[in-house]
């Protein structure tokens, strides 16, 4: 059986999971509200304070869905909790990041700015201090988003293997490279 399938969901206290006829689960929580549509077949069941999800027999199919929907509905019930953040620096002379509202107006070495429109369900911020590389801080509840939109920021100047230079994780480690070898006489 799955280990991380069958793991209990606990349901901390100011977050409600509603699961509909459908199978629409809504979880509400203080810091917004979410919602997941999981697979007819699956089973939720919810008591004590705590959501279970279990699979009807033992197909691959249900077993494959069987932990990727608890992953999903616990993400969604850290997201309303707790909420999500990531942190991108970027490395590079002349790189830096502003913000005005939900866009995202960068400068990363081409010769024009990139402008980047965020979803209204995430908020950034960035900070410059000087002797530290520009940093783009994303927070969101929607784990998955919040993912999806900080690899296309990333994807934008990925960092190169050789100085490093690009945007990249705060934490990251980047595999690097040696460069040219002197030349053999």
């Amino acid at each position: 059986m799955s280990r991380i399938g069958k793991a209990p969901i606990s349901i901390p206290s100011g977050v409600t999971i509603t699961v509909s006829d459908d199978n629409l689960v809504t979880v509400k929580g203080p810091k917004g509200e979410l919602t997941q549509k999981v697979d007819s077949e699956m089973i939720l069941t919810q008591e004590d304070g705590t959501l279970t999800v279990s699979r009807p027999s033992e197909q691959k199919r249900h077993k494959a869905l069987h932990g990727l929907y608890r992953s999903l509905i616990n993400n969604m019930v850290l997201g309303v909790t707790e909420g999500y953040k990531t942190q991108q620096e970027l490395v590079g002379v002349g790189y830096r990041a502003t913000t005005n509202g939900n866009t995202l107006d960068m400068v990363l070495g081409f010769s024009h700015h990139y402008v980047f429109e965020l979803p209204k369900e995430i908020t950034v911020t960035t900070t410059a201090d000087k002797g530290k590389n520009p940093t783009i801080i994303l927070e969101s509840i929607d784990k998955q988003l919040l993912g999806q939109v900080a690899a296309k920021i990333r994807s934008l100047r990925a960092p190169e293997p050789y100085k490093g230079k690009g945007i990249k994780f705060v934490g990251e480690v980047l595999r690097r490279k040696a460069g040219k070898s002197a030349a053999k006489k």
